[in-house]
């Protein structure tokens, strides 16, 4: 925030006016929203880094848990040499103590002449050395209750804990003079604030005198102080060298399976000449050579299934050609016959007329097989030129008016008021359009038949809406299968290959576009056609969106056109 305020109070001075609080606000938001945007990106790839390195999982967790066992290592290990410690202070203070105690006892201390404890007092002192290793305080009572002196360091007298004073008088009023009494506390100061750690022992020794040891713990306290900077730089090392080590033989495994996968991707993408490099005997050295059997084997099956392929395109392609010529010589009998059927008998004319309808079934379906065999052959191209796809629309519908008047069905169109321009192949779109038409109108149980138009700067969209029998769930991909049909049973009535819908998908890749099916038992589909504006782009998203309203003449929109008998098509303007 300081950065930020220096930044604005900057621009300020540059611009040689003060700048209104609203500009002010609109910075400082703008320079937040950089800043959070910064950490946002920091963390996305922290935990992108997170998600994708095993290796850099398993030492954090290892450093995690190793810093945690080291921690209660610790811990358990200074306070059980700190309790060690002051257990020995403890038993060596009771023994210093027992014994000035007990020379106390032996001078017969009397307390209502005063030269007599200080005398005591200055002995027992002397005998802690130069340094001190003790202090000696003499408390000194009238009636037991009021303290009337201090002989030895009267400010230490401070530092003797009141827990300890009342305890010990406790001790001089059941005339029990033969129980010591110890508690650690803190030396104080010439200020009056606490300083280091101490032990105190107390001790009545007569009625009217209290005797307090206090002996530093500054010895203890340095070894505590150096064993727990021990424990710490130990356990910070042996964390890195664990952290180090798990890192390292992490990486002994981890390379190999990276390697693995790095193979298995160049594998995929159809180099299958991958080989893993087998190095020893070990369990990776065994990985590497499975992988390269299942490499081998992938690519002899790929080799077998490839010939089989071709040589199945090959024949559908050559019996697709070899039954034209005889084909051709059937259709010429077949319209002398029908040229003359009216000089036949009805049963032999209507035998011409199902001979003709099968014929041209058979044509239909010879062209969809060269078709197919193209696009399994890689030898389709676009022909991509500007084309209104309301237009293309319109002209797939007068297609299927004739089949639709059969049925007894409308196609009501739904069109923008602007033209849809894409840079698309007519022919096969037009295709496209008119399988979809006819699906929806086979399909559609004589129910009107929706066709919406969308567009925006990326791609251009069709869908096409009946409310016929519909599919069930899953068979959004099934539909375009090569002579799949919902319902197996359910009998052909106008003479479809069962390859249209095939056909269909395979011309929405050559445009780098989608054709996607939505359907429900009972309540129709939708099949929806995207393609990009531009040709060679490919749609980030669709303009209509796949679900059963898709299609729908909004009845809240303002619309003209006026519906026409069933076989007519009812074209729907609007501007929303």
């Amino acid at each position: 925030m300081k950065h930020i305020a220096t930044r604005l109070r900057d621009m300020r001075m540059a611009a040689g006016t003060p700048a209104p609080g609203w500009e002010i606000a609109s910075r400082l938001r703008a320079t937040l929203g950089a800043r959070l945007r910064q950490a946002r990106t920091m963390s996305g790839r922290l935990r992108l880094r997170w998600h994708r390195s095993l290796q850099l999982r398993v030492a954090a967790t290892t450093a995690v848990i190793s810093v945690a066992v080291v921690a209660l290592l610790g811990v358990f290990l200074v306070q059980q040499i700190a309790a060690g410690l002051l257990a020995n202070e403890r038993s060596a203070a009771l023994h210093q103590a027992e014994n000035g105690f007990a020379y106390a006892k032996a001078s017969q201390l009397q307390t209502q002449y005063p030269r007599g404890p200080l005398t005591l007092v200055r002995k027992l002192q002397s005998a802690s050395g130069s340094g001190d290793v003790y202090y000696v305080v003499l408390l000194l009572q009238n009636s037991g209750t009021a303290l009337t002196g201090v002989l030895g360091n009267e400010q230490l007298s401070k530092s003797i804990p009141r827990q300890l004073q009342a305890a010990v008088s406790q001790e001089q009023s059941a005339n029990r003079a033969d129980r010591m009494l110890t508690q650690p506390t803190l030396l104080l100061d010439s200020s009056g604030h606490p300083g280091q750690p101490a032990l105190a022992v107390g001790i009545p020794v007569s009625s009217t005198a209290q005797m307090y040891y206090l002996f530093p713990l500054t010895q203890q306290r340095q070894i505590l102080n150096l064993v727990q900077t021990t424990v710490v730089s130990a356990g910070a090392v042996l964390v890195l060298l664990l952290v180090a080590i798990v890192s390292l033989v992490t990486r002994w495994v981890v390379l190999p399976i990276r390697r693995a996968a790095e193979a298995a991707s160049r594998l995929s993408a159809g180099m299958l000449e991958e080989r893993m490099p087998v190095r020893g005997a070990d369990d990776l050295a065994a990985l590497a050579r499975s992988f390269n059997k299942m490499a081998v084997s992938l690519r002899d099956k790929i080799a077998e299934l490839e010939a089989l392929s071709s040589a199945q395109r090959q024949f559908v392609s050559d019996v697709s050609h070899e039954l034209r010529t005889p084909l051709a010589t059937i259709r010429i009998a077949a319209d002398v016959l029908m040229a003359a059927k009216d000089q036949f008998d009805p049963a032999a004319g209507r035998s011409a007329e199902l001979l003709q309808s099968q014929l041209e079934r058979f044509e239909a379906l010879l062209a969809d097989l060269l078709e197919i065999s193209r696009y399994d052959a890689n030898v389709v191209t676009l022909d991509a030129e500007s084309a209104d796809v309301c237009d293309l629309v319109r002209r797939a519908a007068a297609d299927a008016e004739q089949l639709a008047a059969r049925r007894g069905t409308r196609i009501i169109f739904r069109f923008p008021p602007q033209p849809c321009i894409a840079e698309v192949d007519r022919r096969r779109i037009e295709r496209v359009l008119r399988n979809l038409l006819d699906n929806a109108v086979e399909h559609g149980e004589g129910r009107d038949i929706a066709v919406t138009v969308a567009a925006d700067r990326d791609a251009v969209a069709v869908a096409v809406r009946d409310r016929g029998v519909g599919f069930r769930p899953g068979d959004e991909q099934r539909v375009f299968e090569r002579f799949w049909r919902a319902d197996p049973a359910r009998a052909r009535t106008t003479g479809g290959t069962g390859l249209g819908l095939a056909i269909a998908l395979e011309d929405t890749r050559l445009h780098n576009g989608w054709l996607q099916a939505w359907g429900e038992q009972g309540n129709g589909s939708v099949f929806r056609l995207t393609l990009p504006i531009a040709s060679g782009q490919v749609p980030a998203g669709s303009p209509l969106p796949l679900g059963p309203d898709e299609g729908e003449v909004d009845a809240r929109t303002d619309v003209v056109g006026t519906a026409l008998e069933p076989g007519g098509v009812t074209e729907v303007s609007s501007d929303a």
